[in-house]
């Protein structure tokens, strides 16, 4: 494999140094955005020989990435090596990342809302921490929704949707408007 390009090195580092605010290890943010960068699909060697990390290291790396869904494994004819890639669309790529953490971070609190919602309230402060849980679940339950509508959006709709910005802000108050009317319709 050719050596990492200036640009490429600066790109793969910072991954690395924003993996953990996102809540992965530094490597394992390094890993992807090679991968991410690479033209052609890279094997563990080569992943390990262009970062200098252990071969362990790249295989572990690797095994998290498959599981968040950021890379898929392919093989080449007469070749026993596995080789990754990152998907070159930024939209799946967002699309799998918030897929995955709504799977991994909101799912189980949703759970544990509606489960505490279930108990009988014994005390006033049960009843204060009900009413407060009520709120998170329905803000939750809210936002879930709108992410599974916005999911099935194509790229473009939901590109075209997130330039709009505050301009839906003044449609919706424009749709209101026209209710306020009299004969207007509904």
């Amino acid at each position: 494999m050719t050596p990492m390009s200036p640009l490429v090195s600066a790109f793969v580092a910072h991954f690395g140094e924003m993996g953990s605010r996102w809540g992965i290890n530094r490597t394992v943010g390094q890993i992807y955005a090679l991968i991410y960068m690479s033209p052609e699909p890279l094997n563990a060697d080569e992943i390990a020989e262009t970062l200098e990390f252990s071969r362990g290291n790249v295989s572990m790396g690797l095994k998290e990435l498959q599981a968040w869904r950021l890379v898929k494994l392919s093989h080449r004819a007469g070749d026993r090596r596995e080789y990754f890639d990152a998907p070159g669309d930024a939209w799946e790529v967002f699309r799998t990342l918030a897929e995955e953490r709504r799977r991994r971070e909101i799912e189980p609190t949703l759970s544990m809302l509606r489960n505490a919602l279930l108990e009988a309230p014994h005390t006033d402060q049960d009843r204060h921490a009900q009413a407060r849980m009520r709120e998170m679940h329905d803000l939750i339950e809210l936002l879930t929704t709108w992410f599974g509508d916005v999911q099935k959006l194509d790229a473009g709709t939901l590109s075209q949707l997130m330039r709009m910005g505050s301009q839906v802000q003044r449609l919706l108050e424009l749709r209101d408007k026209i209710k306020l009317v009299p004969g207007g319709r509904r």
